[in-house]
């Protein structure tokens, strides 16, 4: 009699860690496909360029850009990355249209392009960049850089402002830069 219990607790017990494993598996189907770091919550660490944009009222249009164009898994790489971010006022100059037909599912390598030519690797300060001509950008073109007045000009844009990030630094624009071949 005592062997049948045993049996059957062991059996009982075999029964109960199918269940967990079935229900671990329906958990792990729930996932969605956007995951990566910019998804990940971390309230103790130095902002990310990506975060100081989410967190910006004045960058709503660049920020719906990124997650367009999903890549905000890049900008919350170790870096250091040095973003120039247009301003809402900066994409409302472009032509009528351009904004909601860059953000159309169809256009997002297009996007992705624009957006990566306002990304390149390193952390330099405005003052920095007035000794460079022009910098690789993450799309492998090259913005050009012409100081006017002892203030260097990223592309033609000036830099309003400029702040500090765990992973680089965020210089914000007043012009969306497009590359050569747009």
């Amino acid at each position: 009699m005592l062997a049948a219990f045993c049996l059957s607790l062991f059996l009982g017990c075999k029964n109960e860690t199918k269940e967990a494993t079935v229900v671990e598996a329906d958990k792990s189907a729930e996932t969605t496909e956007r995951t990566g770091q910019a998804f990940i919550e971390d309230d103790g660490s130095a902002p990310s360029v990506l975060d100081i944009a989410i967190g910006s009222p004045d960058h709503t249009t660049l920020v719906a850009a990124v997650q367009a164009a999903q890549l905000e898994n890049v900008l919350v790489n170790a870096g250091p990355l040095m973003v120039f971010a247009p301003t809402n006022e900066a994409f409302a100059a472009l032509p009528e249209g351009t904004v909601e037909d860059l953000l159309k599912p169809e256009n997002k390598d297009d996007l992705a392009d624009i957006l990566k030519y306002h990304v390149t690797p390193g952390n330099y300060s405005k003052e920095f960049l007035t000794k460079f001509k022009k910098l690789g950008q993450a799309n492998n073109q090259d913005v050009q850089i012409e100081v006017i007045d002892g203030e260097p000009m990223i592309g033609g844009a000036k830099i309003l402002a400029s702040i500090p990030a765990g992973n680089g630094i965020v210089h914000v624009i007043d012009k969306v830069l497009l590359p050569p071949t747009k």
